[in-house]
């Protein structure tokens, strides 16, 4: 029995990461936007694959605000709650309450569900940089990355790559800090995220959910980090919405 399990996960596991070494796009880092794209993506017919840094995908929607389990989404993204079936109560006027471990968990779901490939525990080190474009994504174990292992990575191809890291921005700073590339941002590189204004905040990160640089596409906290805008809290309309967006954009060029 002991062999039987051991083989089983072995063998599963390599023939996942085998069918995933070239993918339409790359998602870096499993936070609301970056599992609706995943979700609205796959759904769509396209080859997916998310590589979340921890041991469960969900960015800072789980823990709600403080550890208050609850978060709080807005009239014009009802319509993603209700299509994932997450439930929603009412309370101020274009305002509704929704549990984040229950919100969490079923965006995982249906991403999973739709297609796409969920890695966790992986960090991506470094882009792909071929013909002046994004090509794809190096990744390595997170327990490598963190405990500073000099230990050489892996890569996955990707027509399209999204960086979902929320805050940090993580792949739009790399590409910037190892390339004299121009990003699509004010100033031409990675601005940095502004203080807390929750309704500056929940438009422009729509706003900002675009492709920042040949084949490198920006979702959620990380568009507006990259283009310097604000910080929201524990509202979450705009991060769906964004994730949806982006969908659009990759789609778009993907098919063109």
């Amino acid at each position: 029995m002991e062999t039987i399990v051991s083989r089983g996960i072995v063998a599963s596991y390599h023939k996942k990461l085998m069918e995933n070494l070239s993918v339409d796009v790359a998602i870096v880092g499993g936070g609301p936007s970056g599992l609706v794209a995943a979700a609205t993506l796959a759904k769509a017919g396209k080859k997916v694959a998310l590589f979340e840094r921890k041991l469960a995908p969900g960015g800072g929607m789980w823990g709600g605000a403080m550890m208050f389990n609850q978060i709080v989404v807005q009239q014009d993204a009802v319509e993603i709650l209700d299509e994932y079936g997450i439930t929603r109560e009412p309370f101020e006027a274009g305002y509704w309450l929704c549990d984040s471990v229950e919100a969490t968990a079923a965006l995982i779901f249906a991403a999973k569900k739709a297609g796409a490939t969920i890695f966790n525990c992986y960090s991506v080190e470094d882009v792909v940089f071929q013909n002046s474009a994004v090509t794809g994504v190096v990744v390595n174990w997170t327990p490598v990355q963190s405990a500073g292992m000099h230990v050489d990575p892996l890569v996955i191809m990707a027509k399209s790559v999204l960086d979902s890291t929320g805050h940090p921005c993580e792949v739009s700073r790399l590409l910037a800090s190892k390339n004299d590339v121009t990003l699509n941002t004010p100033t031409g590189g990675v601005v940095g995220e502004r203080s807390l204004s929750i309704e500056e905040g929940e438009r422009t990160t729509v706003e900002n959910t675009k492709e920042i640089f040949p084949g490198l596409f920006v979702s959620g906290m990380a568009a507006n980090g990259v283009c310097g805008s604000f910080r929201m809290g524990p509202i979450f309309g705009g991060m769906l919405n964004s994730g949806k967006k982006v969908t659009r954009l990759i789609i778009e060029k993907l098919d063109a």
